[in-house]
């Protein structure tokens, strides 16, 4: 009697199952079920390729590995060896997640789901069941994840980190579109994809929050120094106070263009009139506190006293 290969005991979870008898008989049955395909696999190169429904083996309908047979020992009619794997061509979900950087270097880190199914039997057997000894379905799982989020990590890496988070959605459906071909290259397509966690480390976030709150780069940039110089200023008990009077204040506000300088008293010569001296109002207030720095104009209208200082130009101003 002969043999009846097939699949009976698939699950919906079941991606791909390898016959256990890898010795066939000419004459043996091969039934293949809906949303199935068969792959007779062979030191390592998958042949010929079985839809659904009841197939006799013979060498009319195996063409592929008989003519291989028949260059290896002749055609005889004995047993060959061979595996048959069965292919699910069902949707499947998969999971993602990995840590990777942006362009500008910002730590990430990203999970979600991704949908797929097998397209071509073939090539996924000699690619992926085949070509990487996977012949059971949480070894391809295993398998896809990694492949998944090895292509993630290098498609993340081309936006800055505001992107990635502020255009999620936007960023999802390029990292999808760029990657459909790498999976087609393995026999899957993928069907959908979509981030549902995704973080960075309580640095980055705080930037992200300036970065949306002003919507300029400049103000958290002029954070992050501030920040530096008030760490800078706490390690030095002496001038902390002092120093930070004078510093911290001009670089938490815009800094203004630059003021023109009080123009030169013009040469008086004996027949001359002298002329009027240019009031103080323009230098200093009335209470004697400088309002913008001699050099090089610098508002010091914030400041609650006049430092000794210039804090853009360090010119001297008591």
């Amino acid at each position: 009697m002969p043999d009846i290969i097939e699949w009976t005991t698939q699950d919906e979870d079941d991606i791909v199952y390898r016959y256990p008898k890898n010795v066939i008989g000419w004459g043996s049955q091969l039934v293949v079920r809906e949303f199935q395909v068969a792959v007779f696999f062979r030191d390592g190169k998958a042949y010929d390729v079985f839809q659904a429904g009841r197939h006799t083996i013979t060498t009319q309908n195996l063409p592929l590995l008989t003519g291989i047979l028949n260059k290896i020992t002749g055609f005889d009619k004995s047993p060959f060896t061979a595996d048959v794997i069965f292919v699910s061509t069902k949707q499947f979900k998969g999971l993602f997640g990995a840590s990777g950087q942006t362009n500008d270097l910002a730590p990430l880190k990203f999970f979600g789901a991704y949908w797929f199914k097998v397209s071509d039997a073939k090539i996924f057997v000699m690619e992926v069941v085949g070509g990487q000894s996977v012949f059971e379905t949480p070894q391809v799982n295993s398998f896809l994840r990694g492949y998944m989020n090895e292509r993630l990590i290098s498609q993340l890496s081309k936006y800055d980190i505001a992107t990635v988070f502020t255009k999620l959605e936007e960023v999802s459906f390029k990292v999808k579109s760029s990657i459909l071909d790498e999976f087609s290259r393995i026999g899957i397509e993928l069907t959908d994809l979509k981030f549902e966690g995704i973080d960075t480390t309580p640095e980055y976030r705080e930037r992200l929050f300036w970065l949306k709150q002003t919507g300029t780069p400049t103000t958290v940039l002029q954070m992050d120094t501030t920040k530096s110089v008030a760490e800078s200023l706490s390690q030095s008990p002496g001038a902390a106070l002092g120093a930070g009077m004078v510093i911290i204040p001009p670089l938490m506000q815009p800094q203004p263009q630059a003021q023109p300088q009080p123009a030169a008293p013009a040469i008086q010569t004996p027949t001359q009139q002298p002329a009027a001296t240019p009031t103080a109002t323009a230098i200093t207030a009335p209470t004697g506190k400088i309002n913008f720095c001699y050099n090089c104009g610098t508002d010091l209208r914030n400041l609650p006293t006049t430092p000794k200082f210039c804090p853009n130009c360090g010119t001297k101003l008591t």
